[in-house]
């Protein structure tokens, strides 16, 4: 836990503060650290603001007009400068070696990484194309022409000092005869053709340190009429099993789609303390990682809206029900504000697909605002996130940068109101203002999960189901029992209850029905003999147990026991659900 550092002569000294800043303390790391002195040092934020303003303004004094991914939006929420997030777009891929390091990795294996369908080499569930081509819901089809490996005429630990754009670039053309041209286009106001997307993969793994750390940038050179602009660098990696999909997706965000990282620097838009940002939960935060960078997460729903991806775009309205399907990435469900650039997007975020390891399983709610930023964690009406992750538990770990997610993070099935202006996490706008977002009874099957909108209202029915997959222990009185919530005013004029029970002998079954009151009636008793499985409803207009039931508020807790009464045949219970009107 000592903090360290390279002094003067080149050895490693443990390190004190002196004025915030880190100094040697002149004791040698072979020796024991110098009586009294603190673990975990931190510089001061203002000197930490500074040395990362030089490490980032090296990377950027290329062109001053390099526009640097900062979160608060200026271009509608994007990042000024070309955009290309829709279409057919042919990029150019160059692999660098440097004078003391080479690759072994060929320009066919990484051809495979960037362009090949289906691709699944070391667990990646695809190539940047295909991650592209899902995203975007099939309006972007990024393909790449690979070249080199393009041997450079200096050291690794040159051109980390030493921007290797230049090198690259020239090698390349004189190397393969490349012409740029083949990968320009020019767009409206331009004076000649730009280079769409040039990417250097350098050999070796990822140097987060100057000029090698991974990075989107801008470096405009004119080649007989042709221009280059933004480009992209991060490092290929050791060996072809180190090769991963992820920084380079996340790279590759900034370049063509102008996306602005949804995670917190501490050291931008005039804040010096650090958060989780959206955490793992969108590409452009920090789920590029996800996967060891082989299975990155989706680029959140804010973000596809703004590439211009979203066919359907479903203004949630009060009473409704919406199904949410996983992977449907070419709609989002939205609610506005109101304000005009503040909304909220409600997402399936469950762990299939592309979402396959995020830390939480469960229904996503984004609060949007393109004049945010995702370095201001306040959560204020002047200074709040650009995209923010509500967290389910209202812990809001994100903000505290306690971690960047955890299991709690995903609103889970339930009955009931669980987000309103009243809960906590809460729907109220960044003012403080009730933005009128309800949601209330979410249920979840496979790929698909249900919400409804708004309060219930008396008239309507009051209906609470579940999807347990429990076991029911066998030949044990204790049974197996399922909760149900029905909200306040629920009538109970009439019941109706439906169960769905896996089993090899249904005459081994009783299933009783506890109203909220404590009323118990017993809807089955060991009938049916050796026929398998129990799909049955109920109704209170032929049933007299249950009628006896009705009369009441149908509003609180239903329980629905289910009891094997005899050994050797086990069962689950699958799915129950109680209506009420």
């Amino acid at each position: 836990g000592y903090t360290v550092q390279t002094d003067l002569e080149g050895g490693i000294t443990y390190a004190c503060l002196k004025d915030g800043r880190f100094a040697s303390t002149g004791v040698s790391i072979t020796e024991p650290p110098p009586q009294d002195l603190p673990r975990h040092l931190q510089e001061d934020p203002s000197r930490r603001h500074e040395v990362f303003s030089n490490n980032f303004g090296n990377i950027r004094k290329i062109d001053i007009t390099a526009p640097p991914p900062f979160t608060f939006g200026p271009a509608n929420g994007l990042l000024k400068g070309r955009k290309r997030s829709v279409g057919n777009v042919r990029g150019l891929t160059v692999i660098v070696e440097f004078s003391d390091q080479s690759t072994s990795i060929t320009r066919a294996q990484v051809d495979d990484l960037l362009n090949k369908e289906g691709y699944s080499q070391g667990g990646h569930l695809g190539s940047v194309r295909d991650y592209y081509k899902t995203m975007s819901n099939d309006k972007l089809d990024y393909r790449n022409d690979v070249i080199g490996p393009i041997r450079l005429p200096n050291t690794r630990a040159y051109y980390s000092k030493n921007l290797l754009f230049d090198d690259a670039i020239n090698a390349a053309i004189q190397q393969e005869g490349l012409d740029l041209r083949d990968y320009a286009t020019r767009q409206q106001g331009e004076s000649s053709p730009v280079v769409d997307a040039i990417n250097f993969l350098y050999a070796g793994g990822s140097v987060y340190k100057k000029r090698l750390w991974p990075h989107n940038g801008m470096c405009v050179r004119n080649f007989n009429g042709v221009k280059t602009g933004l480009y992209m660098l991060t490092g290929l990696g050791e060996r072809t099993s180190s090769m991963s999909i992820g920084t380079i997706c996340h790279e590759t965000g900034h370049l063509l789609c102008r996306f602005p990282d949804l995670y917190d620097y501490g050291t931008r838009d005039e804040d010096s303390e650090r958060s989780g940002g959206i955490g793992t939960y969108c590409l452009m935060g920090s789920g590029n990682h996800l996967g060891s960078g082989r299975v990155p997460a989706s680029i959140c729903g804010y973000l596809r809206k703004l590439a211009g991806w979203v066919d359907n775009v479903v203004e949630m309205e009060k009473g409704r029900q919406y199904d949410l399907r996983h992977g449907d990435y070419g709609t989002v469900y939205l609610h506005r504000t109101s304000t005009k650039d503040e909304y909220f997007i409600v997402e399936n975020r469950s762990q299939h697909g592309y979402d396959k390891y995020l830390s939480s399983n469960g229904l996503s709610v984004l609060h949007c605002d393109i004049y945010g930023s995702n370095e201001w964690q306040d959560g204020t009406a002047d200074r709040h996130y650009q995209c923010a992750l509500l967290q389910a538990d209202g812990k809001g770990d994100l903000e505290q940068d306690r971690n960047r997610g955890d299991a709690n993070d995903m609103f889970k099935p339930r009955n009931g109101v669980f987000f309103s202006a009243d809960t906590s996490p809460h729907s109220r706008e960044w003012s403080g203002a009730d933005s009128g977002l309800i949601l209330r009874n979410l249920k979840s099957r496979d790929t698909v999960m249900t919400v409804r909108t708004g309060m219930p209202s008396v008239s309507e029915n009051a209906v609470a189901e579940s999807w347990p997959h429990v076991e029911i222990p066998d030949n044990d009185t204790g049974g197996v029992s399922v909760t149900l919530e029905l909200p306040p005013k629920s009538p109970a004029n009439s019941i109706k209850v439906s169960v769905k029970i896996l089993h090899t002998w249904r005459g081994d079954l009783t299933v009783d029905l506890i109203s909220p009151s404590g009323k118990t009636a017993r809807l089955r008793n060991d009938v049916g003999g050796w026929i398998d499985d129990l799909i049955a409803t109920w109704s209170s207009d032929s049933h007299a147990a249950l009628a006896g039931l009705t009369g009441t508020s149908g509003a609180g807790i239903w329980t629905i026991k289910v009891v094997d009464t005899s050994s050797n045949d086990v069962g689950t219970l699958e799915y129950v659900r109680i209506s009420c009107s």
